[in-house]
């Protein structure tokens, strides 16, 4: 009887690990500002073998545009995957001035790593060109993952709406449920460019938010960031290097001083591995009112109408995929296991 188990058992994991291997890639598109946490969701996006990372957009917010594009082809070689489109996209925000993040991420936006220069230029067209042409060519609905300013999506949304019929989903980092770091209530990157944010909200596709609620949250020990550091392998090496810059817990002392947040790769994880995250769909709204709280993403966490509503009609609010929780351990374990892949 117990060998009769054994089988059995034996056959349930080969039919797990054969369903798991018929799985079907997901082919992804992102949009960035590269960015210490851009950097590091781009090499977990080339090296997880169910994602299929086709094209990488541009946009100004950690730091010029120009810089984004540099720092994003260095990344790309470095990872292994000097092939992918990369292309300059918009080098400010729809209506107000570009705004840097280098006191976070370095006067080169890479955490002044001294990293060399990349050895290929960007595609001859501009982002929103590349991602007209990559979500029409693809042959299953692309995920699109901004992890930047919204700026390229609204222009893309915009000047191409027909693209949203091969758009599986678009999952952002962006906003927050609860505290910003732009403000008191607003989130970087929908700080950054507020109407572009609130257009992205307008698209008839599938939309998750994982905001700084569950960004903040994923952290790497500060054991394995040394051990990566350590690494023979250049990407892996790269991943070590850039979680040691990236405070797991901005504006406090953690007790591990040497732990790294993954910010917005966490993003490419919940695009990888949804079952990691939890989310509720909830309305949401962009506050565009200039004063303190603009850029703020207000969400309705509310289980019934207000008096608002009531006496003033009820207003019609898109529906986001709004993550609340996040399984930590499963992330870091998701993220380690893939960029050590060479």
């Amino acid at each position: 009887m117990a060998a009769r188990s054994l089988r059995v058992e034996a056959s349930v994991r080969s039919d797990a690990r054969q369903e798991a291997a018929v799985q079907p890639v997901v082919p992804v598109i992102i949009d960035c500002d590269t960015g210490v946490d851009d950097a590091l969701a781009l090499l977990l996006a080339v090296r997880h073998p169910g994602l299929d990372l086709r094209a990488v957009t541009c946009v100004a917010g950690n730091t010029d545009v120009d810089g984004v594009v540099r720092n994003t082809l260095t990344v790309l070689e470095r990872a292994g995957a000097p092939d992918i489109p990369v292309a300059r996209g918009a080098e400010r925000p729809l209506l107000e001035p570009a705004r840097s993040a280098r006191h976070v991420h370095g006067s080169d936006g890479m955490g002044d790593l001294g990293l060399p220069a990349p050895t290929r230029a960007p595609a001859a067209v501009d982002a929103v060109t590349l991602l007209h042409r990559e979500i029409l060519a693809s042959p299953r609905p692309v995920t699109l993952i901004p992890t930047a300013p919204l700026t390229n999506i609204a222009l893309l949304l915009r000047t191409h709406p027909e693209v949203t019929r091969n758009i599986e989903r678009i999952v952002f980092m962006g906003g927050a449920v609860g505290v910003g770091n732009a403000t008191p209530v607003a989130e970087f990157n929908v700080w950054h460019d507020p109407e572009a944010a609130a257009i992205l909200l307008t698209a008839d596709v599938p939309i998750t938010m994982y905001g700084l609620d569950v960004f903040s949250r994923v952290v790497v020990p500060g054991t394995e960031v040394r051990r990566l550091r350590a690494s023979d392998e250049p990407g892996a090496r790269l991943a070590g290097d850039l979680l040691s810059h990236r405070p797991s817990a901005p504006g406090t002392t953690p007790d591990d001083e040497e732990a790294g947040g993954l910010g917005d790769a966490g993003a490419v994880c919940a695009v990888a591995d949804p079952a990691g995250l939890t989310s509720r769909p909830l309305p949401v709204e962009v506050s565009l009112a200039p004063g303190p709280a603009r850029g703020q993403t207000v969400v309705d966490l509310r289980h019934r109408p207000g008096e608002s509503e009531i006496h003033g009609g009820a207003r019609t609010r898109p529906l986001v995929d709004v993550a609340l929780d996040v399984d930590v351990a499963r992330y870091v374990d998701l993220y380690l296991k893939t960029v050590e892949r060479a």
